[in-house]
């Protein structure tokens, strides 16, 4: 059996080496050309594979009940030209220079954050998977002073996991595995550090311990944020991203909870969501739509 299987994860491991290399040869192109290529990408993506067309539909009707499905169907257009141009956008991380990257991503409200470094304290941070957050992600490493802890799920491919997280960490983030923020942040207590949640994740279902409304839907969410905001006591900024143009971002900086053990119970967690479901209302196309985020109720 072992025998059997050892040759079938060469080879998988080998198609994953292959597909870096072609990733990395793409990545070289300019971006405007890469967004040209993402264009051509739309077409199939939308009106002949139908990438998880009925997910995002289902989602989009439940959570804007008062649009009608003219407006819905809008919506999803933009969203899988906007899902095309992220795919693309991402290919490009492996080789965009520090000076693109500050161009295409702006920060506003930075000296919020860096005003507490400078004392030699540390903050909390999170957004939504809106825009295109891997980009903003990457960019802040560059701009903040303090090192940037980003919690994220572990892929399943050891190989592309690997060499995903060498492009995400270019500039200066340490990337963190869900299971192991705590550990991470007990590790950095004595330095000013910043760790980054995008909390609108799907949390396991026999882990679910707080449901609330979202998007006009009874939505499990995660508590990660709000725990070790409880814990430490360490203020929370939100990261409001905004698509300025193509491949172009402005994510304002804007304190959600600055004195976390002042709160009652999940009200950090509560206001994160606030703060998200106004991003997504005002440009509904671009959140991840094609992510099974009510998987239950």
């Amino acid at each position: 059996m072992f025998a059997f299987y050892l040759p079938k994860l060469m080879i998988k491991k080998g198609f994953s080496y292959i597909g870096i290399f072609f990733l990395y040869i793409l990545s070289l192109l300019p971006l405007p050309v890469l967004h040209f290529f993402a264009r051509l990408l739309y077409y199939p993506l939308y009106y002949i594979i139908g990438y998880r067309k009925a997910v995002v539909r289902e989602n989009l009707v439940k959570s804007f009940p008062e649009k009608d499905i003219k407006e819905i169907i809008a919506i999803e257009k933009t969203f899988y030209k906007y899902l095309a141009d992220l795919i693309f956008e991402i290919v490009k991380m492996p080789t965009i220079s520090k000076k693109e990257l500050r161009k295409r991503v702006v920060f506003h409200n930075l000296e919020r954050i860096e005003t507490y470094f400078k004392k030699g304290e540390s903050v909390l941070a999170c957004t939504g998977h809106y825009g295109n957050w891997e980009l903003c992600m990457l960019a802040l490493g560059e701009a903040a002073s303090a090192t940037e802890y980003v919690i994220y799920k572990p892929l399943n491919n050891e190989v592309f996991e690997n060499w995903f997280n060498k492009i995400r960490t270019r500039f200066g983030n340490v990337f963190v595995a869900m299971r192991q923020t705590l550990r991470m942040v007990v590790a950095t207590k004595d330095r000013p550090t910043m760790f980054c949640f995008a909390s609108d994740q799907t949390p396991v279902k026999h882990e679910t311990q707080y449901v609330l409304e979202f998007l006009n839907q009874r939505t499990a969410v995660l508590l990660g944020l709000e725990k070790i905001a409880l814990q430490t006591n360490r203020p929370v900024f939100y990261f409001d991203v905004k698509r300025v143009k193509r491949g172009y971002y402005k994510v304002d900086i804007l304190p959600l909870c600055l004195n976390p053990k002042e709160t009652e119970g999940h009200e950090i967690t509560d206001l994160l969501f606030e703060f998200l479901s106004k991003t997504i209302k005002q440009e509904p196309a671009f959140w991840l739509w094609s992510h099974r985020r009510w998987k239950y109720s």
